[in-house]
């Protein structure tokens, strides 16, 4: 008796996904993910522990409204909290068991666990799993916690965009800045290793959409470098045609997926775009002068 009602919201919001999944020519299961993230998140925004995780990843360019976000099936947050597997299962379960606005979304608790992951050889995080379904459809929630990163500008509080008419998670996000910044980092670690052509994408779409402080972006990249240990040497890797070259393959694989007709298809202008949003701040801080003032989106610095 008690379950009809959930079974009903369940069925309605399944349809309504259904049915904008048609309307906006996306696949279901894309949108399915999705809303399976939202809902996980916006209890996370009801929790105590809300201001103890940072947004960042590839949800952020919902969060800036970015038409040409790219389809992302995991979150990326930074914790601000132990990082005890035990003390995060926790966290997630009490999470997890709030009484909030039906929405459909049914998050099993007992399937919450957690692994180790590790991005370089200093740099661990936790993956956390969890299983929600959505009436009869299963949704995989995976979460991945980093934690010690240095954050700047400081992050703010912003909404996270809703599929459906359902409350809007409200969380603290990273900074445009700091994203780039981390993203800068893992190319120069990752080096001739790198397969993350989606980090190319997201510095290239953000230099491309967005005006930046030069100072702010150049303090960023300086902070974020100095706390990860990583040099930038000459020539830097992921700047040469070689290096663009040799990831042509890799990339044209990565715009198939993404299916968006105004990116580049040719690497080396992807590489070339970023090598001009970013090569004079690393100049700065290699010579400790100062940055170009102002970055306009699709102009370049003044």
């Amino acid at each position: 008796m008690t379950d009809k009602p959930l079974k009903n919201v369940s069925a309605s919001v399944r349809q309504r996904l259904l049915n904008k999944a048609k309307q906006d020519r996306r696949p279901f299961n894309e949108l399915l993910q999705y809303y399976g993230m939202e809902r996980f998140l916006y209890r996370l925004s009801q929790s105590p522990y809300a201001r103890r995780f940072v947004l960042k990843g590839g949800l952020m360019l919902r969060v800036w409204n970015v038409s040409e976000s790219r389809p992302t099936m995991d979150i990326d947050m930074l914790g601000r909290t132990s990082n005890e597997p035990s003390q995060i299962v926790r966290q997630m379960q009490e999470m997890l068991a709030l009484e909030v606005e039906p929405d459909g979304m049914v998050f099993d608790v007992a399937s919450l666990q957690t692994e180790p992951i590790t991005k370089a050889a200093d740099y661990q995080g936790i993956r956390v799993r969890c299983l929600g379904y959505l009436d009869k459809a299963r949704v995989n929630i995976q979460l991945d916690l980093g934690f010690g990163d240095v954050v700047f500008p400081q992050p703010e509080t912003a909404s996270l965009p809703t599929l459906l008419d359902y409350p809007a998670p409200q969380l603290l996000c990273y900074s445009r800045e700091s994203v780039i910044a981390e993203k800068f980092e893992a190319m120069l670690s990752r080096g001739e290793l790198n397969s993350r052509m989606k980090d190319f994408y997201d510095v290239w779409l953000l230099s491309d959409r967005f005006d930046f402080d030069g100072a702010k972006l150049t303090e960023a990249i300086r902070r974020t470098l100095d706390h990860r240990g990583t040099t930038v040497s000459e020539p830097i890797l992921p700047f040469t045609e070689e290096f663009a070259a040799a990831k042509q393959v890799q990339w044209t694989a990565f715009c198939k997926r993404l299916g968006q007709e105004r990116t580049p298809t040719e690497f080396i202008r992807v590489v070339r775009a970023i090598e001009e949003f970013l090569a004079p701040l690393v100049l700065a801080l290699s010579n400790q002068t100062p940055p170009p003032t102002t970055w306009v989106a699709s102009v370049g610095w003044s």
